[in-house]
């Protein structure tokens, strides 16, 4: 049976307020100023994305469990997800989590934020964590090591795809949601694009001539995706560049 569409979609910053490896490494590691700095240079093409964020990931000195409480105690989920998560699951289109986070803590974030069925039914394609239960120590295991993503969003969405039996044939229309720098690849992927407003993504689209339409919350994009699955709108219709 075809189903409507699918959302593929970024965690950190996207479906959450905050990006909580940011919150992670502002607040237990080396702090705001350098972690800015390494944003920089990954935006200027100067380090790449993996090295940027092994750097940030190492200055944590914080046990993983710790790190879980204090990430449960302050991110935020974006208003509109639930809405648009119930809508999706009712029309039968799968939600998948593109992420180039850590599965442990996306799963912890999920359960608390969205509840029990939500983590049943959502997908995470992520990285993961090597953590020594003796001590809590822990690093990232990256997904896809030989990348300068560390995981390659755009070969995670097209082995989704290929696992499912989607071919040119039968593709459902696709639509990827994200914020930043590590969700380039996986735009290229998709029918439609959504960009976060006043985000490091919009200034790469912009860059390198990548389709996008801009939204402010996930209010804004249940209501084009609505449109486009249900109300007859083109992708076309939303492109901003």
């Amino acid at each position: 049976m075809s189903i409507p569409a699918i959302i593929f979609t970024d965690w950190d910053g996207t479906v959450t307020l905050q990006d909580s490896n940011d919150y992670l490494t502002e607040n237990l590691g080396f702090g705001r100023p350098r972690r800015l700095e390494i944003n920089d240079e990954i935006l200027n093409e100067t380090k790449s994305f993996k090295d940027g964020f092994s750097e940030m990931l190492r200055s944590i000195p914080t046990p993983f469990p710790e790190c879980i409480e204090t990430l449960l105690e302050n991110i935020q989920l974006d208003p509109g997800f639930k809405d648009f998560y119930t809508w999706c699951e009712s029309k039968g289109i799968p939600v998948i989590v593109v992420s180039s986070g850590m599965t442990p803590i996306i799963h912890a974030l999920l359960q608390s934020l969205v509840g029990e069925e939500a983590v049943k039914n959502i997908e995470i394609i992520s990285n993961d964590v090597d953590i020594d239960p003796a001590t809590g120590k822990w690093k990232i295991v990256y997904r896809d090591p030989d990348t300068g993503f560390g995981h390659d969003k755009s070969r995670s969405i097209r082995e989704y795809l290929s696992k499912h039996g989607y071919t040119a044939d039968n593709m459902p229309p696709l639509f990827y949601c994200g914020d930043g720098v590590s969700d380039l690849s996986a735009a290229k992927e998709t029918n439609l694009l959504f960009a976060k407003h006043g985000k490091d993504l919009i200034t790469y689209c912009r860059r390198e001539g990548i389709p996008y339409t801009e939204f402010n919350d996930f209010a804004d994009i249940f209501a084009k995706v609505k449109s486009i699955v249900e109300g007859g709108k083109r992708f076309e219709d939303y492109i901003e560049n």
